[in-house]
């Protein structure tokens, strides 16, 4: 049982210095464990940590050591073999590195007690050895040249997880910038749950923010009042209301913690926009755009996959999980429902559910006319 206040910190069994049968797989188990409860405190989802563990799990078994034995030679190694050997992508090749960087990033943060621990029971600590020289997050500008499209629902988590993991790792280095990296990652899944473009979720204000009487589980954040949408030459920014999804419930929580917790740390008196400057008003769309290309190459993403994005998979999505094509037209303020299908880009996962219930219907079809 972990100490409390402290989920992942070493367990209280392991720091009273019991002699343990397999010290060091036992303590290898403890790390695993204490890092997936590190993560559900975070709200990651259990397909994630699972993913992430595997990882780990099988850079152990290609190391034959456990974590504070690890090194940077062991990196180049595994990635040699996982590339060359194995054909890996280069977005397999950063989502295994930045999934082992952050495991070792919480073995290593004091916080946690893992590097005191091991040194006291192996005389050794676990080290960092992912680093901007041996890892591929810098090798190449992109991955490939896909053009405009929608995020998968796994580069959706991949990229809100590493603006979680900015967030983190800003404010144990003691410095103020967590609070601009909270900013912007709060903003980036604004702007996915509500379908919002960057302008629109930049320009919010804090009374655009209501209740949904329909909806009373999603508090004061059940309606978006949109007051800049884009507008043609010449007329005034349109304006449009957006109803909170239950798909997309999570922002409710978001929306409170950066109200109720961060935004007052640095709002200049009197504000009222929802993402104010450290300055001034609202933040900058020059900011906002350098803020979230940090994020998004540092999660090892493409850049077509923009900020725009995001409204775009807003509306692939909703398309997947079956909302009318009229709603969703009205969600995200198009004219024209042309243009809400030009965002729609619909995943090779769903394309396969649609080709296989397909052809679960043809078959029950012929099954029925041959009875």
């Amino acid at each position: 049982m972990d100490e409390p206040g402290q989920p992942g910190a070493v367990p209280v069994h392991l720091r009273a210095g019991i002699a343990i049968l397999n010290a060091e797989e036992s303590v290898w188990v403890a790390m695993l464990d204490g890092w997936a409860a590190q993560q559900v405190t975070r709200l990651l989802s259990a397909s994630t940590i699972e993913k992430r563990r595997s990882i780990a799990v099988r850079f152990l078994a290609f190391a034959g050591c456990y974590p504070w034995s690890w090194t940077a030679s062991m990196v180049d190694e595994f990635f040699l073999e996982l590339r060359g050997l194995k054909g890996a992508s280069h977005a397999t090749l950063l989502g295994y590195q930045n999934a082992l960087r952050m495991f070792l990033e919480y073995l290593t943060d004091p916080a946690y007690g893992w590097s005191e621990h091991c040194w006291d029971r192996f005389g050794d600590h676990p080290a960092q050895v992912f680093h901007e020289w041996n890892t591929a997050r810098h090798a190449q500008a992109a991955i490939g040249t896909p053009g405009k499209r929608p995020y998968t629902r796994d580069e959706i988590q991949d990229l809100f997880d590493c603006a979680d993991d900015r967030v983190l790792r800003i404010r144990r280095s003691g410095s103020k910038g967590w609070i601009p990296a909270f900013r912007i990652a709060t903003m980036m899944k604004a702007a996915y749950a509500w379908g919002l473009r960057r302008n629109e979720v930049r320009q919010l204000d804090l009374v655009d923010l209501a209740s949904n009487p329909r909806a009373r589980q999603f508090g004061d954040v059940g309606i978006i009042y949109v007051r800049f949408g884009k507008a043609m030459r010449g007329s005034p920014p349109k304006r449009r209301t957006v109803l909170t999804l239950p798909e997309f419930d999570w922002i409710v929580e978001c929306i409170r913690e950066w109200r109720t917790d961060v935004r007052p740390l640095f709002a200049p008196p009197g504000s009222t926009a929802l993402w104010p400057s450290e300055r001034s008003g609202m933040v900058a769309a020059d900011s906002v755009s350098r803020a979230f290309n940090e994020v998004r190459r540092e999660a090892g993403l493409v850049e077509d996959l923009d900020f725009h994005s995001l409204r775009r998979s807003y509306v692939t999505h909703l398309v997947e999980d079956g909302y009318d094509a009229f709603f969703i037209q009205q969600q995200v303020g198009h004219e024209h429902a042309s243009t809400t299908s030009i965002y729609t880009g619909l995943s090779p996962d769903y394309r396969a559910r649609v080709v296989d219930d397909a052809i679960a219907r043809m078959a029950t079809q012929l099954t029925t006319k041959e009875t």
